[in-house]
Parts: C-alpha cells; structure tokens; sequence
C-alpha cells in the first residue's frame, strides 16, 4: 500500500501531517499527543512541512497553531518536488555521460572484421538505432521494404529521430526509399519527413522503383543488413551489422550508382 513515506516524507513528518488533518487546527503540543511525536522533534518536523509548503501557521495565535494543506494540493506539491528531484539527477548523470564519453572515445578504428546481429523484429530496430547513433561521419540507407512485423509510422518516426540526432552531430545522411515504402508511411510521417528535407541539406532523400532489401552503409566502414525469414518471408529475422571497410566500400561503390539514378523525395 502507497504511503506518504513513498514520496518523502519521514515517518514523523507522515504522522504530524496525518494527525494535523484529523484535527483541522492544532498548536505543537496538540500535534505532539495526537501523533506519538516526541515534543523535543514536534517543531522541526512543523518546520520542515511548512518549508514544503504542506502545512500553514497562523503567526498571531499564542501558541502558534497549525492546519494542513489539502491532500489534493500537498500531494501535487509532494510529485514537484519529485520531479525537480529527478531532474536534477538525470542532468547530474548526463554530465557524468559527457564527461565520461570524451575519455572512453576509442582513439584506435577497428581493422579486423567484426559482426554481431540481433535477432527479431524489435532487436533489429534497436541495433539500427544503435549504429546509426555511433556515426561521425556518413550514413546511406536502403529502404526497399518494409516488413509486416513492423508500424511504418512507429519505425519511421524513430529511425527520423535517431538520424536528425545524428545530422545535428554533422553527420550527412542519405537516403534511398521505393515508392512503396513511401505510401506505407501516413501523411504526418511524410510531412515530417519532407520538411526535415528541406531544412537540412545534409540530409536527402531519394525514391528508386524496383529497390529490394534494406540495409545501411555506416562511415564506409560498416554495413547494417535486414535478414527476412526464409520460412516467413514477411517477418524480419534479424539485423545483421558487420564492419568491414573493404566490403562496405564495395557496397558504397553501388549505392552511389544507384543514387545517380533516383528521384527526388
């Protein structure tokens, strides 16, 4: 059971609170009795909830008396102060990432060839998204499909999301959609898309019939692969990323040609 102690509040400050409802107006001494708080803390905890904002005094009763804010209201006040709270801490581990990536950067490039992939349709997603964050330099996307498996609206949106991150990073980005693919997306993804287009000239996006497969071509270096399930040609099987700058040149090689011959988005 959800208790006041959940959103910060001590064990005496949860029992003053509770007790001040009950009572409608009290002094410290009331409050003391009513709430098993020893006299000697009464004040502090009085004080703290006013500094909270959860409880109201009124100065020019002697003694001072007391009444609670409305549970509506303290409760509301109690989630803020949460919020701020985490907030603060998510900017304190964001500085703690940024000042931890500069000295973490690998200085030396991978030489050998390296592969991993993940396996199903949300895995493979996650992997792209991946890959696509750790670009510096370039990125070239073949989309000639889209699986069943996947919302074309939910996918674009991320995939878009993850490739301005990366084009604000100084990344150019280009890249090379069927018409199909297109016409799967809804209107507020196209829209979307159209515009980012127009105000980044690092980022292109051409359309080419007949484009089959998808996969994406990382720095030059390094290629993503979208694998359909030879059992189930309509379902991703998995996303296979391998880095190998003398293959991912090759396929570089054919998607120029092949963006020689496409449209305009």
């Amino acid at each position: 059971m959800a208790t006041l102690n959940d959103l910060g509040l001590s064990d005496y400050e949860a029992r003053v609170y509770r007790a001040l409802l009950s009572a409608g107006s009290a002094t410290a001494k009331e409050l003391s009795l009513a709430s098993d708080v020893p006299m000697g803390r009464v004040y502090d905890v009085l004080g703290s909830l006013e500094k909270h904002s959860l409880v109201r005094s009124q100065e020019s009763s002697r003694p001072k008396k007391y009444v609670a804010v409305e549970p509506e209201t303290a409760l509301e006040r109690l989630v803020d102060d949460k919020r701020r709270e985490l907030e603060q801490e998510i900017e304190r581990y964001e500085e703690i990432a940024n000042d931890l990536q500069e000295r973490l950067e690998s200085n030396e490039p991978v030489e050998d060839r390296f592969w991993t992939a993940a396996v199903g349709a949300e895995d493979s997603v996650d992997l792209l998204l991946e890959r696509i964050d750790s670009s510096r330099d370039s990125i070239s996307i073949v989309v000639g499909d889209l699986s069943p498996q996947l919302d074309p609206d939910t996918v674009g949106d991320s995939v878009l999301d993850a490739l301005l991150e990366a084009v604000d990073e100084g990344v150019k980005v280009k890249m090379l959609v069927s018409p199909d693919v297109i016409d799967k997306l809804g209107a507020d993804v196209q829209n979307r898309y159209a515009e980012v287009i127009s105000e980044n000239p690092r980022f292109e996006v051409r359309t080419l019939p007949e484009l089959y497969g998808t996969f994406n071509v990382i720095d030059d270096i390094e290629i993503c692969v979208e694998v359909t399930n030879p059992l189930a040609p309509d379902r991703v099987l998995a996303m296979i990323d391998l880095k190998d700058p003398e293959f991912a040149s090759e396929v570089k090689d054919e998607f120029d040609s092949q963006w020689s011959e496409a449209t305009g988005f």
